[in-house]
């Protein structure tokens, strides 16, 4: 598996595989630790199981749809389903093909890692130079060659969920349903708000794939919410090199709910002016003109740094 992949999900590997398991952690992506794993099986002359682009895998995931339908004897509208390399789709919609043809099953994918929506867009499988691998359970490079053919048949069309959206889902299904899913297991949730009128007075139902997530992600996957939800703003700004250059900031440039969550001042040779990286959370999205409004009034020389991303990544991290 890659180095990585959530605790969580390392130690379920070692509960359910025992000592018939090993685990090697190795590169940065699914695509990494596959390649690896090809590598291994072909020194040691042992048999590789694809994890998703093998016809029993395919028809072993297909089973969700038989319990889906067997569970649920009323018509089904719509099916969402989180594409990874494409199994779980892939099987799925075989069922439905043959056992409910008028379902429509819709695919979800993260917006860093859209392999499956660029190989259909292009008519045939492409690899992705560059994804997200946020959502760690849906993001390879490129899908299994089976997996496309069907999905490219059997889907009726890929929604496209930005990672902070997914992140949004995390927390809310924690704070309000009490529900622990990993990214991935968040993806189908997510695309409900992009079909929200296609849906309206239907059958829908969402796979909510996988829990493997760590603790130790929360702060990140808060952060990204924020981001996402316009409530995070990050401004490299040009403190004045005087007393009370940042009282009046408090005070004359934010408002009664906005709170400086992240500061990072550094003194330079100038005598008159040092620049300070400063993250706001916000209760509201919008109040975040008028903050910009206040500091162009005030004089404050600053850079927003949620615009350029380049200058966020090597200042925040």
């Amino acid at each position: 598996m890659p180095k990585t992949t959530p605790k969580q999900k390392i130690k379920q590997v070692k509960l359910f595989g025992g000592s018939f398991v090993e685990i090697v952690l190795i590169g940065d992506t699914f695509d990494d630790a596959y390649a690896a794993a090809i590598d291994d099986a072909t020194k040691n002359k042992m048999p590789f199981i694809h994890p998703f682009d093998d016809v029993k895998v395919i028809a072993g995931q297909g089973t969700v749809g038989l319990e889906i339908l067997e569970s649920y004897k009323k018509p089904i509208d719509y099916v969402f389903v989180p594409i990874g390399g494409g199994g779980l789709a892939s099987g799925l919609s075989e069922v439905f093909k043959h056992l409910s043809p008028n379902t429509k099953i819709i695919g979800v994918e993260p917006e860093g890692a859209p392999s499956m929506k660029t190989s259909i867009a292009n008519g045939k499988v492409s690899i992705l130079e560059n994804i997200d691998k946020f959502v760690d359970g849906a993001a390879v490079k490129q899908v299994g060659k089976i997996t496309f053919e069907i999905c490219q048949k059997n889907l009726s069309d890929i929604v496209l969920v930005p990672e902070g959206k997914v992140c949004t889902t995390i927390l809310r299904l924690y704070n309000e349903e009490a529900m622990v899913v990993e990214p991935a297991g968040a993806l189908t949730i997510s695309a409900l708000d992009f079909y929200k009128e296609e849906i309206k007075g239907k059958t829908v139902v969402c796979i909510v794939s996988g829990s493997n997530n760590d603790i130790e992600r929360t702060a990140e996957i808060k952060e990204r919410s924020l981001l996402y939800e316009g409530l995070m703003h990050y401004f490299m700004i040009q403190f004045p090199q005087r007393p009370g250059a940042l009282k009046e900031f408090v005070n004359d440039i934010l408002g009664p709910d906005d709170d400086i969550t992240y500061f990072q001042f550094t003194k330079k040779n100038s005598r008159e002016v040092g620049p300070a990286v400063v993250g706001l959370e916000l209760k509201n999205r919008n109040d975040i003109v008028a903050i910009k409004t206040k500091m162009d009034n005030k004089g404050f020389e600053y850079k927003y740094l949620n615009e350029k991303q380049d200058l966020f990544h090597q200042l925040i991290g």
